[in-house]
């Protein structure tokens, strides 16, 4: 074994162990893209699957990350040990976080079980970097019970949320059009548990009832009736019913058999996104050239832009 190897295989063994620094470090390398990575997920291999993984979204302004805070405080005193992956607009400039999660969160920076991390979305327009899978896989693997998951809010960061997440909790709040938003963008197939938050605000019940018309003529093939609870997260209040609830889809999804085809299809997905991960490299390094010979025959009208992706996938294979 080289340095090298030994020196990954003691970071993983550490994280997996609970260590926040060899976890940190982990998720770096998850980030940067490392060309460790292929060895971490080996490594990881094995130690997956145990935690319960809940999405949180919404548009900006609904409170996603009062909310999570308030969910990481819930959790614990139910005796679950927690992570947090806020994913963050990324700076046009360095490419890093720029909300500071960890900043609002800070009343829990100091409790052990608890692990909070800001990543980069990195102009990702779904609101999900294309590290986070795999920085969950990290974090599944160092022994959290449940994992938080919180999104930009932009784009399709709803629908790629429930695709990432065992639990997906939408977010809205009363006089940002929300009820009716959700129904337009297609949220309401996709949430499992609801959320109106700043119910204390005039047009809450309003919010809610659009909701509950929306989802009442939504069909689902998982036999899930969502739910929808008030909260103001602010306070706390309503938390607790939130966090109830999440555990009854948890259950829900155990019973029915969901869990394990939601997992099977997310597993689908990234071996797809590796896969066309190391396609697009493999162009990138060997097929510039050859890119650059098709392109300018196929604006000459000299070939179809099919026939040209032919001989790219031949070049590169």
């Amino acid at each position: 074994m080289s340095p090298r190897q030994r020196d990954v295989t003691d970071l993983v063994s550490r994280a997996i162990a609970g260590e926040t620094r060899s976890i940190a470090r982990l998720i770096s390398l998850v980030e940067s893209e490392s060309g460790q990575l292929r060895e971490v997920s080996e490594l990881l291999t094995g130690h997956l699957g145990k935690a319960h993984t809940i999405g949180l979204t919404g548009s900006p302004g609904v409170g996603k990350s009062t909310t999570t805070s308030a969910l990481v405080t819930e959790l614990r005193a139910r005796g679950k040990t927690v992570a947090v992956l806020a994913v963050d607009p990324s700076s046009p400039f360095s490419g890093g976080a720029l909300l500071g999660d960890r900043i609002r969160m800070q009343e829990h920076t100091t409790d052990p079980n608890v692990y909070i991390r800001s990543m980069a979305s990195r102009g990702h327009l779904g609101g999900l970097s294309w590290a986070t899978p795999h920085a969950v896989h990290v974090l599944d693997a160092a022994g959290f019970d449940v994992i938080l998951i919180e999104t930009v809010g932009v784009g399709q960061s709803e629908i790629e949320i429930s695709e990432l997440a065992d639990t997906s909790l939408v977010i809205l709040a009363p006089g940002m059009g929300d009820g009716i938003q959700a129904a337009k963008a297609g949220i309401l197939e996709i949430g499992d548990v609801f959320c109106v938050n700043k119910s204390d605000r005039d047009g809450a019940e309003t919010t809610r009832r659009q909701l509950r018309n929306g989802l009442s003529m939504t069909a689902r093939a998982d036999n899930w009736k969502p739910p929808i609870e008030m909260t103001v997260a602010t306070d706390g209040l309503g938390i607790d019913k939130i966090a109830d609830r999440i555990d009854e889809h948890y259950a829900h999804l155990l019973d029915s058999g969901g869990l394990q085809s939601r997992r099977v299809a997310r597993a689908a997905r990234e071996i797809q996104a590796i896969a066309i991960a190391e396609i697009m490299r493999g162009i990138d390094v060997s097929a510039g050239t050859l890119m650059q010979s098709l392109a300018t025959k196929v604006t000459a009208g000299q070939l179809d832009p099919f026939a040209a992706a032919d001989a790219v996938l031949d070049h590169v294979r």
